[in-house]
């Protein structure tokens, strides 16, 4: 009992003496309810948020420090949707699976992870690599690298010579015949096998290629390449290992299925037609755009050389197209889920989807709340991020000017702080 006592003592002792933060925020963006307060206070301790209050409050104890963010805008730390961690766009990409080690992808891998958060993402989901992105998830949490929160699919899922077909362009003697292990689905039962696979390999959710892409080595870049009854037993599968689906898709009749099929997101939908966009308000499906994807493999396709030949007309067809599309979805009332596909441009550029989305009508503090708000609502995180509030993790960004009067501030972050610890400042 004594030592009981003694050990309660000593916390209690710890928690009156631990060290606030105190910002001084001359704009607040209030994401859930879509406004921006002005002269606002907040106080984190710890890792968390513990109050919120209206004007310049300072602490009694000397202990706590204040940080002075009266002339920034201040938010919740930004959610991307849509990123690839472990790589970068170049014309030595489809060189790199037989020149790199895994531990050559590890050590690039982490320093996109650090100019990511450096951009303001403190949470990313990361939608297919080689693996390497569940040990880098791993690795921050335990704070051995800087870097965002990352919630990963490991191993996107593909069929075979379908898009994240991991063998696709090779010569024949290279090709082998990959199955569930590696990510390639050929029947239910391989769909089923392969979702525990991932979980196994410690993924966090599930992707799947239910269409041809842009980057593949391959013909089609919208062509359907699951059955329906492939993907039902993938995201049935997922649903019992506690995992959603999150589904590549350019063209119509793979999203159809995919959204009928039970995922939760669609990412890209280049190609999505007015009945696909019906049908994903019918079944709560979100949309992750990635423009400024889109609009980097457009540019790298007029670059000769850059990308083979089997590649770019896709880019030239498919990029162009994606802006459009989200304007029109956005319009018709379609749930949009901010993501980007950093990777396929440069990590840290993220910022330029929200911008790209302004231009086709979507006002800024909607932007904002989608890649805050809505994205926590989507990874079933609203308890932890998406908004600044007493009792969620202290993930709290600046920048310079209002972004409801300036989107492109968004591009140039000045303050980052996650988990109650400043990065940037």
């Amino acid at each position: 009992m004594k030592k009981f006592i003694t050990l309660f003592c000593l916390l209690f002792t710890l928690l009156l003496s631990a060290q606030s933060t105190y910002l001084h925020c001359g704009k607040l963006i209030d994401t859930k309810n879509g406004k921006v307060l002005n002269e606002m206070t907040v106080v984190i301790t710890g890792n968390k948020i513990t109050d919120v209050k209206k004007g310049y409050i300072l602490s009694s104890s000397e202990k706590d420090i204040t940080i002075d963010l009266k002339t920034k805008t201040v938010m919740p730390g930004l959610i991307d949707m849509h990123v690839h961690i472990e790589g970068q766009l170049s014309p030595k990409r489809y060189i790199e699976p037989f020149v790199l080690n895994d531990a050559d992808v590890a050590y690039n891998a982490q320093g996109y992870a650090k100019t990511t958060l450096m951009a303001g993402f403190t949470t990313v989901r990361d939608l297919g690599g080689s693996g390497v992105n569940v040990s880098l998830r791993n690795a921050i949490n335990q704070g051995k690298v800087i870097g965002p929160r990352i919630l990963t699919a490991e191993k996107s899922l593909a069929t075979t010579g379908g898009h994240a077909d991991p063998t696709n362009g090779r010569k024949k003697t290279l090709m082998g015949d990959p199955g569930p292990k590696d990510g390639v689905v050929n029947s239910v039962d391989d769909a089923k096998k392969t979702v525990r696979q991932r979980y196994k390999n410690g993924a966090d959710m599930i992707k799947i290629t239910a269409t041809g892409g842009v980057l593949s080595v391959a013909k089609s870049g919208q062509n359907p390449q699951f059955t329906i009854e492939e993907i039902r037993a993938i995201t049935q599968t997922a649903k019992d290992y506690g995992m959603h689906v999150a589904a590549h898709a350019h063209g119509d009749e793979g999203m159809q299925r995919a959204i009928l099929g039970g995922v939760k997101t669609i990412e890209h939908g280049t190609l999505m037609s007015d009945e696909t966009m019906e049908l994903m308000k019918k079944h709560n499906v979100y949309y992750v755009p990635t423009i400024t994807a889109g609009k980097s493999v457009e540019a790298k396709a007029k670059i000769k050389g850059f990308f083979p030949e089997i590649i770019v007309p896709k880019a030239l067809a498919i990029g162009p197209k994606i802006q459009q599309t989200f304007g029109k979805a956005y319009k018709k009332g379609v749930k949009i889920a901010f993501g980007t596909d950093a990777g396929v441009f440069d990590h840290g550029e993220n910022g330029k989807e929200f911008g790209y989305m302004v231009e086709v009508g979507m006002p800024a503090i909607e932007t904002i709340q989608s890649a805050t708000v809505t994205n926590a609502i989507v990874l079933e995180m609203s308890d932890k991020i998406g908004s600044i509030e007493v009792g969620k993790l202290a993930d709290i960004i600046a920048v310079d000017e209002d972004p409801t009067k300036n989107i492109h501030t968004m591009e140039k972050v000045s303050f980052v702080m996650k988990d109650g610890v400043i990065y940037k400042q």
